[in-house]
């Protein structure tokens, strides 16, 4: 492939998503983004490669896998800039596991200064809620955390 106007040579995709070049590079390594090659061997991105990357950057500081986040980029169009609607389905598919991942964080936060049913019994609203431990008997683990419930037990 011969460089055009609308590629990007790899020092310029970092640039534009302050990723370093070793991680874009890591990136191509995972196939997460499949740069075409200068006559001179050079890698060139498009300007679509900017928002894989992006999307990458911020799956992974969701917590994302690099194995979760190939299989939603694998739903794009391979040989053509992804459009809207393209993007619009890949975030659908994402929207389950984060509104999971968005449940689990306001479970913990709201939950975190009381009773998770671990067993500790350190404090003393674990003495009313997890007496003499019967959260166990649901198996180990924040318990309570996890979705059991103290009437549950």
């Amino acid at each position: 492939m011969t460089k055009t106007s609308t590629s990007l040579p790899i020092g310029e995709i970092a640039a534009r998503t302050g990723l370093s070049v070793s991680a874009i590079r890591f990136y191509e390594d995972q196939r997460l983004v499949q740069p075409q090659r200068t006559a001179a061997g050079h890698r060139v991105f498009t300007r679509a490669d900017i928002r894989r990357l992006s999307f990458v950057m911020v799956a992974q500081r969701l917590g994302f896998s690099i194995s979760d986040i190939r299989e939603a980029l694998s739903s794009l169009p391979e040989g053509r800039t992804p459009t809207k609607a393209d993007w619009t389905r890949l975030g659908q598919s994402f929207r389950a596991a984060l509104d999971e991942r968005i449940a689990g964080l306001t479970d913990l936060r709201d939950k975190l200064d009381s009773c998770i049913g671990c067993g500790c019994l350190s404090l003393k609203a674990c003495m009313l809620h997890n007496t003499e431990d019967v959260a166990a008997n649901r198996g180990t683990g924040p318990r309570y955390l996890l979705g059991d419930s103290p009437t549950d037990i």
